[in-house]
Order: C-alpha cells, then structure tokens, then sequence
C-alpha cells in the first residue's frame, strides 16, 4: 500500500519560492504516475501538476505553467514540486497523489487518483 506524505508547505512572500516533497517511506509508487493537486477554502480541489512513471513526460495547469515544475527521484522514493514566482492565489492545500491505475501517461483528472497524501499548506501574502 502506498503511503504518501507532504512537506515543504509554508508562508511566503509574493514573488517567492517553495519547493514540496512528497515522500513514500515504501517506495512503492515507483511504479504509478504522480500528480499535485490543490484546494483552496471554499473551492474544488484543483490539478496543479503531473508526471509519468518514469518522469520523462510532465503536464501542469495552465495558472502555473512556466513557474512550477514537478520531478520525481524514483531511487529514492520522492517526487518534488518546485514552485517560483508564487502568487497570492496560489494559496491553499498542495495534496501530492499517485495513481496506480494509469499504466501509462499521466492524468490530469482527479479520479484516476486512487492514493493521497494528507496536504500541505502553501500560504503566500502580497
């Protein structure tokens, strides 16, 4: 079963930097495509980003194209969410989720999404 936990959530300024980790103590999700998604307070839980088993193939929301970038370090267990040039909407729970369905490709629809983390909170202030 896979296990998944979040960090690297925090406060920042507009303008700044976060990067997120999603770690899974068992490694199992070596083998599933990965995605982040967020939820801001009151609204539907969002995709942000998603990659593909192996990393070589990536998709991002068109509000974070070009600031945020997603990889993953199978070896060791990990996938990262790089995130420059933050934004006050950016605000909300970054969940990371594996999708252990998908035999290819990646997904940007949160129901292909069978395994979740428990949030992280990514807070940024004008």
């Amino acid at each position: 079963q896979v296990q998944l936990v979040e960090s690297g959530g925090g406060l920042v300024q507009a303008g700044g930097s976060l990067r997120l980790s999603c770690a899974d103590s068992r490694r199992t999700f070596i083998s599933y495509a990965m995605g982040w998604f967020r939820q801001a307070p009151g609204k539907e839980r969002e995709f942000v980003a998603a990659t593909s088993r192996s990393g070589a193939s990536t998709d991002y929301a068109v509000a974070v194209k070009g600031r945020f970038t997603i990889s993953r370090n199978n070896a060791e267990g990990t996938v990262y969410l790089q995130m420059n040039s933050l934004k006050p909407e950016d605000t909300a729970v970054y969940y990371c989720a594996a999708a252990s369905r998908l035999r290819i490709g990646f997904s940007n629809r949160l129901n292909d999404y069978d395994y979740w983390g428990q949030g992280t909170q990514v807070t940024v202030s004008s």
